[in-house]
């Protein structure tokens, strides 16, 4: 399999913190890509020979999609050679651009195709392109025409909450995040909820969590304690506990 993370374009970066592209030419192979929690949807578009399955939902995915907060570990499964092109959201854009209210896809998608008749056309051009980058173009566009016609209803405060947990890796108090707003906290957990489908705890929990599965996958540690403490856990405990709430094994197991 062939990975790839590209940066987005400027002009989309306010709402697109990653593009990522999967892509395999083996025709027999049977493909498990596995997503754990990472605070952040997403709009994504495959083709593969045999479909694209999420488990353990069992559910076959259109073409393109929306998903949204995954908080329960997933994983796709694709048979044959695929190509997987996703846009990882920051998390305040989905009520705005899609109409969706955020907290009904915690763990679930949001099938496009049923919402707008001309991703119907948009699918056929996409499925019609022969590189990557004009695919990136496309989809690009799209979510460019959402932000023009709706720019004037996003919570940019709610947006800038979001950069600043992010910079911080989690290990910021909510209060000070608010306060830093001139927000009232109840107001602010309430707009953080309504616009990414998380309070801002689980959302910072998070990136907490991210942060030392990075640290765990690299290897980059001596004992496990330095991994709690850098990324800010109470204790091993429960460090633990969250680790494995998000990946279904402690990182004992998950390394191994």
């Amino acid at each position: 399999m062939n990975f790839q993370t590209i940066i987005p374009d400027k002009s989309i970066s306010l709402f697109v913190k990653n593009i990522w592209v999967f892509e395999s030419e083996e025709n027999k192979a049977t493909t498990s890509l596995p997503f754990f929690a990472d605070g952040f949807p997403g709009l994504m578009f495959h083709q593969s020979e045999n479909g694209l399955t999420v488990k353990p939902h069992d559910k076959k995915m259109p073409e393109i999609f929306v998903y949204g907060q995954t908080i329960n570990p997933i994983v796709l499964e694709i048979s044959g050679s695929y190509s997987i092109l996703v846009f990882q959201l920051y998390p305040f854009v989905l009520q705005t651009f899609f109409g969706i209210l955020p907290q009904s896809i915690n763990d679930n998608c949001y099938y496009l195709d049923n919402a707008d008749n001309k991703i119907t056309a948009l699918n056929l051009e996409l499925i019609s392109c022969k590189t990557v980058n004009e695919k990136i173009d496309i989809i690009s566009n799209l979510l460019l025409h959402y932000f023009e016609t709706k720019k004037q209803n996003l919570d940019l405060e709610i947006r800038q909450a979001i950069a600043e947990i992010i910079d911080a890796k989690g290990q910021v108090p909510i209060r000070a995040i608010a306060e830093k707003q001139k927000i009232n906290l109840r107001t602010f957990e309430r707009r953080f909820l309504k616009e990414t489908g998380l309070s801002p705890k689980q959302f910072a929990q998070i990136l907490q969590f991210q942060a030392s599965l990075e640290q765990l996958s690299v290897k980059n540690y001596t004992k496990l304690t330095d991994i709690v403490y850098e990324n800010g856990f109470a204790d091993q405990s429960h460090f633990i506990k969250v680790f494995k709430a998000f990946t279904g094994k402690t990182p004992k197991k998950f390394s191994q």
